[in-house]
This record gives C-alpha cells, structure tokens and sequence, in this order.
C-alpha cells in the first residue's frame, strides 16, 4: 500500500490548499465549491488526487474488490419498504434492482491514499468549509464512514434520494462503458415533493437529468437529498468503484444493526450497544 505517500501529498494542493486554510486560494476554492452546490447541489474538484498516483489509487482499491459485500435488492426511489402501500400513481411505486456492493472500512488498510484522506482533519476541514458547515466528524462506526462501493459489470445503482444532506465521493476505477453518475438536482424540496416530476424521470424523461464525466482521482462533493440520482448500469468487463467518505456533523455516529447488516451481511458488538448515537449518515 501507499506507505511512502504522505497524508497529504496525495492531494494537489496548488490548486486544492488544503495546508493553508482560511487563506485567499483557500477562499477562492472554497467559494467556487459553495456556488455550484448552490446552483446543482453537485461539485467536482478534477484530479484532486495527483495524477502521478491514480495507478496506485486505482489498484489500491480493486485489490478490495474482493472484500465486497453484495445483495442484490429490490427497492424503490426512497429507500422505503416496497410493500408500503402508497397511493396510486406514487413514485415510491416503481420498483428497481439495486446491485452495488460495500468493503467494509475495517477491510480498508489505514495506509492506503483513501485511508489517510478520509482521516486527515485539514481533509475534513476543508470539506465542512465548502458545505459551509461549522464542522465534520469522522463516523465511530467500525464499518461504515469510509467505505468501497462497486458496481460489477452488468449492474448498476438505480434512481434515488439519499437520507443523508451531504455526500463526499471518489471515483477509483472507471467501467469500461456506463457506470455514468446521472443526477436531477433541486427535483423536490423540504416543502414540496415534486412527485409528477419524479415519477417522469422514474418512467424515462431525461429532460431533468444531468450526466457526469468523472475520472478517478476526482473528489464528489453532492447534495443527494433532494436531488434524485443514479449510477447506470456498468457495462464492459471491469467494475466501476468509488470510495465514499462519510463524516457526521455529530461525533460518535454508528448505524444501527438492521442497516449495517443490510450493507454489509455483518454486525459487529459496537451496533448491539444500547447507547451508541445513530444516525443517517450511512450509505444509501
């Protein structure tokens, strides 16, 4: 693994300073990221990761690959029970499979470029600052927080809402073809659930949609809550991975029994304790 990479040259930090926060260039990244979350509730830092060492993110990470928890399901866009009974015509009604799969955070070596990101505080500083958040912590959940998510050939992650506000992503490995994140941002809101048009783009309009060129080493800073989103089906013959960095805005977070099972096929004694702080910030 990546034990000659310091925790923070991983990062180009002429164009990304994160050393030097609060200064001009800082302000500048940072607001650049502030307006395009606010115009497309979406932000993408091209080559975050310095070239020179995409080769060994990519192969870092798909030698994971095989640690991947998988389950096939079926779902709908909410990530609701699908045999809720909701009215006629609701889009919570149309059922999708969803096929991505999760490495676990204790099968990802601390050593790795996306270990020492996701621990690093000026990292985590610096993505707080561009969601305009007084601070991030860490997850205290042992699987969660920083995790793989694949997407095999043949498979895909359908249309849906995350739970979570804020979502902190790197593409590692690129499909050969599809695997292409695809996103309608701003399609509902707290005060309006915007079902006609959900259930459009749901029946094949792609009027609303926007499509995202990403390569890996670029970090995605995305507001998937009210922006309905998908990865489409990953064609070709190498699966499509992407690490997903996942902070809190409240410390000592762990997932509840029933999700981390569900994404993980396991529980470790941490999501039994009666008093751990749960919260929403797992993967959806």
């Amino acid at each position: 693994m990546s034990t000659s990479v310091a925790p923070l040259e991983m990062v180009d930090t002429d164009r990304y300073p994160l050393t030097d926060p609060g200064r001009p260039a800082w302000r500048e990244t940072v607001g650049r990221t502030r307006a395009e979350l606010a115009e497309a509730g979406c932000s993408v830092l091209a080559d975050f990761i310095r070239p020179e060492l995409h080769d060994l993110l990519r192969a870092e990470c798909a030698a994971l690959e095989p640690h991947a928890y998988t389950k096939i399901e079926k779902v709908n866009a909410y990530n609701t029970a699908i045999d809720e009974p909701l009215p006629e015509g609701h889009p919570g009604r149309t059922i999708m499979e969803r096929g991505n799969a999760f490495v676990a955070r204790d099968r990802i070596p601390p050593s790795s470029i996306i270990g020492r990101l996701y621990t690093s505080p000026l990292f985590r500083r610096f993505v707080a600052d561009c969601f305009g958040l007084p601070e991030l912590h860490e997850l205290a959940d042992p699987l969660s927080g920083l995790t793989l998510n694949v997407i095999a050939p043949g498979r895909a992650h359908p249309w849906h809402f995350d739970t979570n506000t804020h979502t902190v992503s790197m593409l590692t490995q690129a499909a050969d073809d599809g695997g292409t994140f695809e996103y309608c941002p701003g399609i509902r809101s707290a005060a309006d659930e915007n079902f006609p048009a959900v259930r459009s783009v749901l029946g094949g309009d792609t009027r609303p949609v926007r499509r995202l060129a990403l390569r890996p080493g670029d970090l995605q800073l995305f507001k998937g809550r009210f922006a309905l989103h998908r990865v489409s089906t990953v064609k070709g013959g190498i699966a499509r991975h992407s690490a997903i960095f996942a902070y809190s805005e409240r410390p000592g977070v762990i997932g509840s029994a029933e999700r981390t099972r569900q994404l993980f096929g396991r529980v470790l004694p941490a999501h039994l304790a009666e008093r751990a702080t749960r919260g929403d910030e797992l993967l959806d």
